[in-house]
């Protein structure tokens, strides 16, 4: 009987000890579990979100492009060059004529957005042609040697208003392309006269209103207001400008025409270099 008794108390005390045994297992293993978790969730919630990033940002070929702030100036240069005119005739008394010289003059630009300039200013030109303006002759008139010498010194003032556009090419570097109209003002256009003609044929010139003495064809002949439309461009590298550009002439200059269909237009191109200040 005590026997039983003891064998029963015996099989009690195992059974409670392995049941405590397993509870702390189980709550072992419950707080190994939450380390785990809390560890797994800490390494998450640290790591980058490489799935929202930008992905040209790993692009070897993107090129960074930087904002350039606009803001409004206006520069202003001095310009000297070389300048020809041409001087396009129709019909009889004034003979085509090339005038070379010189060009100075000061302009300033509006700078506009989107590498936009406004640009006018005023030029005063200088040129100077030479031609010789043949005639048949009266006396003669199979020989064909008397002639009028053309030697011409022209004065002129210049408004230009043109568009400019700039393309930048390294560091300060730049190309530009201008375009527009000017108004092209004659001061003088002295025609210093010398003749080689017969009593017959100069008297013949006079009658036609063919100047044969020296004049200022501004005075009264030619209308002062030549108005032209210009293309150019060039380069420019930080305050410094190398451009040309070609004038075409859109109006007839011939004040008073002598003869239906009388006609002068004057063309013109420059190379010049400006400075920035």
């Amino acid at each position: 009987m005590r026997m039983s008794i003891y064998f029963s108390n015996f099989a009690a005390d195992s059974l409670n000890i392995n049941r405590s045994m397993a509870m702390k297992r189980i709550g072992f293993i419950a707080v190994l579990a939450c380390l785990c978790l809390g560890t797994a969730w800490a390494d998450d919630v640290n790591k980058p979100a490489y799935q929202l990033a930008d992905n040209t940002f790993f692009d070897p070929t993107r090129k960074e492009q930087k904002e350039e702030p606009y803001a409004f100036r206006v520069d202003y240069r001095l310009e000297a060059g070389y300048a020809q005119h041409w001087q396009r005739p129709r019909a009889i008394s004034y003979p085509e004529m090339y005038l070379h010289g010189v060009r100075v003059g000061a302009t300033f630009s509006f700078v506009l957005p989107l590498h936009f300039d406004l640009q006018t200013g005023l030029y005063y030109t200088l040129v100077y042609g030479r031609n010789d303006q043949h005639w048949r002759s009266v006396d003669a008139p199979s020989v064909q040697t008397e002639y009028i010498t053309h030697r011409v010194l022209e004065h002129n003032l210049t408004v230009p208003l043109r568009v400019y556009y700039t393309i930048p090419l390294w560091k300060e570097l730049n190309l530009f392309f201008y375009t527009g109209p000017q108004l092209h003002i004659g001061l003088a256009q002295n025609d210093y006269l010398q003749t080689r003609l017969s009593a017959g044929a100069q008297a013949w010139l006079e009658t036609q209103g063919v100047p044969t003495e020296p004049y200022d064809r501004m005075a009264d002949e030619l209308v002062r207001a030549n108005i032209q439309w210009g293309l150019g461009g060039g380069l420019e590298w930080a305050q410094y400008r190398l451009q040309a550009g070609y004038d075409f002439g859109l109006n007839n200059l011939v004040r008073h025409p002598q003869i239906r269909g009388q006609y002068m237009s004057e063309w013109g191109w420059f190379v010049s270099f400006s400075y920035r200040f």
